[in-house]
């Protein structure tokens, strides 16, 4: 077993184990670590627990501190500067009249770097925006491109249920799902009845398909 704590750097993100250190930490407190990507931000979903190390990618990232009130305001400060420069790059992006779709943009704790998330038909050439972004900015820039389900994610609304979308509310990581689910459970194979707003086949088609799998194997076929 292994002590880790899960950390959370966007509101419905991805969950990442972190080494706490000597540090007792509890869900919901905010944390400073040490990412791939440089030092960052986060929030606490999982408090300090010991799990299998078969579950856990080797080495682990250190906790660097508890967040300070100064951290609390460099984050807040972040927000807002996020969206200036989510407004600046849209107009830059009209400028250079690129087929693109800006959807979010995400400052660094530490502002080495911005990352503006976009969608796209195809590939496109962004060399000219990112001078631009960098005149202004005067830090690293990069331009990533998403999929339409990240999109949804990002944005959010409301699916065919009437309910917040799943992924935008609480589902931290898509699983793959396939048209197989929607047979097996009865379903119409209606595009329009069985996907989701983001146009990709229903993330809820997931939920039960074990349970449907497991009834067809135990139960009496009908007849």
């Amino acid at each position: 077993m292994i002590k880790v704590v899960g950390v959370r750097f966007k509101e419905v993100g991805k969950i990442y184990y972190f080494d706490p250190g000597e540090y007792e930490i509890e869900q919901n407190q905010n944390v400073v670590v040490e990412t791939a990507r440089g030092v960052e931000y986060g929030n606490v979903a999982i408090g300090t627990r010991f799990v299998p190390k078969k579950e856990v990618f080797q080495p682990l990232k250190k906790v660097l501190r508890m967040a300070t009130p100064e951290d609390d305001e460099k984050n807040a400060e972040n927000k807002l500067r996020e969206k200036e420069a989510f407004a600046l790059c849209h107009e830059k992006i009209e400028k250079h009249k690129l087929e693109m779709k800006l959807i979010d943009v995400e400052f660094t704790f530490d502002n080495n770097k911005i990352i503006f998330y976009f969608t796209a038909d195809g590939r496109i050439d962004f060399r000219e925006l990112v001078k631009d972004l960098a005149a202004v900015f005067r830090t690293r820039i990069e331009l990533r491109q998403i999929g339409v389900r990240d999109e949804a994610k990002m944005i959010g609304g409301l699916g065919p249920c009437g309910r917040k979308l799943c992924c935008s509310s609480w589902l931290g990581d898509f699983d793959p799902v396939s048209i197989r689910m929607a047979k097996d459970q009865s379903l119409s194979l209606n595009p329009a009845k069985i996907s989701g707003i983001c146009g990709r086949l229903m993330c809820c088609l997931k939920y039960e398909h074990e349970t449907y799998q497991y009834l067809d194997k135990q139960l009496p076929k009908v007849g």
